[in-house]
């Protein structure tokens, strides 16, 4: 099914048009294009999920175990009971709205069951009947309802149509989280086996062969040399990627996008430019070769399983902490969940660059540092020379990946390095970015193809954005530091505004980066001339 015209999709959405019915006594219509493919039996039951079977979501039956409406009753128990918030949340809404159209999801497709508030009413009605006594007593008056198939059909078509980017929680006067509330309903539906493929296949894969792609570690090891060969075209330079050595001071840990997806293979190529430029002692690992937690999307328990390898292979290696790249989700996982599953961890060091000395001490207890933080700190100490010019066909802005701004604070590095090595450079408007920044639209696992629409629609706050930009100041290059981001926005942007391109800010570093003894440079990372060397 192919995706309508940009300006017929958009007319399609009307925010102001209300419901002819009550929203209970309304079904869900799962729209092509708007729904992910059923998880596959065999992805399931790789990783033990239950109910391993395969899972067509346009089939009436969903092939349930029979007593499926007592696993999720009971689910909900179990959580009510294990996380604080998720009661509270459950009890202290009061509906008033203030998330409704901070939803890039309600804004591109206008249905009121993608507000956040009622996205959370869907699972909420069925927790009042039966855990609340007013529920029980007054029922549908009572904001309660059933639990039948209709309604676990419900949850999942819209607790997929969430990308858990925490906008809405910005916005809440009560604080609630409604990110939270989906990844407990996705824990619900994962109990029945009710996942996606495009979500367990990656798990299942990461869980075998340490990454989502399910790469094998000699073809990682080929990928980064292909890489080398290309750079040493670039700037006639030969780097040698350290691979699984032992004894390195840095286990370097990157979403594995990055090695085989355009642009980010760029940012790839960026980071061990890099490295090899500062003389770095670190070392990439072909078991843990993923830095990015679909897990996450699964359940808590799942996301514990698939982060503790990054530190069974940093004991493995003997390494002495953990340097990130640019993912979205791998930090939030980092930095919101790693010290309640596992606490501090005791057998590595805290973070000092070895090139400058600064010990980066917010990473104390889970020993792991963001590759822009490293590098907005060798640029503060003028570690590294630059020539901007390099980059002067390009009009940068950029793009807050959710999970690094919102869920982890880091605001300013990336727009540091940026003007270090670019000369022009140009925000988006203050309501979208930062903590506010809109989600592209394909994060949480919503990166699929069979979903082309609804990310198309789910990122038209961000393009609308980055058109603002485009039209005012010429912005063609839109810079993010996160790997799902940089798989999702460039479709996003050749839909919306096609003169805008996608890079990882890593990409930037390197193209602007003069090298100790590197050729004379006529060719960016994408071996596209450089300003003032066509025809060279």
């Amino acid at each position: 099914m192919g995706l309508p015209k940009p300006e017929e999709l958009i007319s399609t959405v009307n925010l102001k048009k209300t419901p002819r019915k009550w929203w209970m006594d309304l079904k869900a219509e799962f729209k092509p294009g708007f729904y992910c493919y059923g998880a596959k039996g065999k992805n399931l039951a790789y990783v033990d999920f239950p109910n391993a079977r395969d899972f067509h979501v346009t089939e009436e039956d969903w092939h349930l175990p029979e007593d499926w409406k007592k696993i999720v009753i009971e689910g909900i128990k179990q959580r009510l009971e294990r996380f604080r918030t998720f009661h509270v949340f459950m009890d202290i809404c009061v509906r008033c709205g203030a998330c409704a159209d901070k939803c890039h999801f309600f804004l591109g497709t206008g249905d009121p069951k993608n507000m956040p508030v009622l996205r959370a009413e869907l699972l909420r009605s069925v927790y009042r009947k039966y855990f609340t006594t007013g529920g029980k007593i007054f029922g549908r008056n009572g904001g309660a309802r059933e639990l039948d198939l209709d309604v676990l059909k419900e949850l999942w078509y819209y607790f997929y149509q969430c990308t858990e980017c925490r906008r809405c929680s910005l916005f809440c006067p009560y604080g609630i989280d409604t990110a939270e509330i989906t990844i407990i309903g996705r824990e619900l539906l994962n109990l029945l086996g009710l996942n996606t493929d495009w979500i367990s296949g990656p798990v299942a894969n990461c869980y075998r062969t340490g990454n989502h792609l399910g790469i094998e570690p000699h073809t990682m090891k080929n990928t980064l040399e292909f890489m080398c060969n290309d750079i040493e075209d670039i700037t006639g330079i030969r780097i040698e990627p350290p691979i699984n050595k032992k004894g390195a001071e840095i286990l370097f840990v990157t979403p594995s996008g990055d090695l085989f997806a355009d642009p980010g293979i760029y940012t790839c190529m960026g980071y061990m430019m890099l490295f090899h430029e500062i003389g770095l002692d670190y070392t990439w690992s072909t078991f843990a070769s993923e830095g990015g937690n679909f897990g996450y999307f699964t359940s808590h328990e799942m996301a514990k399983r698939l982060h503790h390898k990054i530190y069974d292979e940093a004991k493995r290696l003997k390494v002495k902490w953990i340097l990130g790249g640019e993912c979205g989700h791998m930090w939030r996982v980092w930095h919101q969940y790693h010290n309640t599953w596992f606490g501090p961890i005791d057998f590595l060091e805290e973070p000092v660059s070895p090139i400058t000395g600064t010990k980066f001490e917010h990473a104390k207890s889970t020993k792991v540092v963001h590759i822009s933080e490293f590098t907005a700190d060798l640029i503060r100490h003028g570690v590294l020379k630059f020539d901007k010019s390099r980059n002067d066909n390009l009009i940068v802005t950029f793009h807050d990946s959710c999970n690094v701004s919102r869920g982890m604070g880091m605001f300013e590095e990336p727009r540091y390095i940026i003007k270090n090595v670019c000369n022009h450079f140009y925000d988006m408007p203050d309501e979208t970015i930062r903590e506010q920044t809109f989600c592209c639209g394909g994060g949480a696992g919503l990166n699929a193809g069979e979903i082309m629409e609804l990310r198309m629609r789910g990122g038209f706050p961000r393009a609308n954005a980055v058109r603002y930009v485009h039209e005012k100041f010429g912005v063609n290059m839109l810079a993010c530091i996160c790997a799902i981001d940089r798989a999702q926005l460039p479709p996003l942007m050749q839909y919306w505004i096609p003169e805008v391109r996608v890079t990882g800010v890593t990409e930037l570093v390197a193209n602007a980066m003069i090298m100790k003894g590197e050729k004379e440079r006529t060719m960016n990372l994408r071996m596209e001339p450089l300003p003032g060397k066509e025809g060279q």
